[in-house]
């Protein structure tokens, strides 16, 4: 499905997404009109979904980050739909993840300070419908933080 230019246009496209196209064409060895076109083929396809900014969210005053594993109720037929619909709705959720197995969601949680942080949990998460158990995992350090793929 992709061949060595592809693979050569994503690889710097994941490095750095902020590049013109001329300068990604020019990285790539290839003509601004080729780049163009293969991006444009790439994101029709689904490949390139789009670019995105990423915050550093500690710079901004939020201070707690929690992951939230959760294990819902299933014994009610539209629990997971309920509970993922009302969990968008929390401002402060700012990832929502599904898993097979004991955990069925995984929320981030992001807060100012642990107070906020409570507040946020006893108001808004622990009134989330169908919870059948939930655990917290405060986040202490990003090790890793990569989505760049070997292409």
């Amino acid at each position: 499905m992709l061949d060595d230019v592809d693979r050569r246009i994503l690889r710097h496209f994941q490095v750095e997404p902020s590049l013109t196209t001329a300068e990604l064409a020019e990285r790539c060895r290839i003509s601004s009109g080729v780049c163009w076109r293969r991006i444009e083929k790439m994101q029709a396809a689904g490949i390139i979904e789009g670019q995105e900014a990423v915050i550093d969210w500690a710079t901004l005053g939020y201070a707690v980050e929690v992951s939230l594993r959760i294990t819902l109720d299933k014994t009610q037929a539209r629990a997971f739909d309920e509970f993922t619909a009302a969990a968008r709705e929390v401002a402060e959720v700012i990832e929502i993840q599904t898993f097979l197995g004991r955990v069925d969601v995984r929320l981030s949680v992001l807060a100012r300070d642990m107070a906020q942080y409570q507040q946020v949990y006893r108001d808004r998460i622990l009134t989330l419908p169908h919870i059948a158990d939930i655990e917290a995992l405060m986040h202490i350090a990003r090790v890793k933080r990569d989505e760049v793929l070997p292409v």
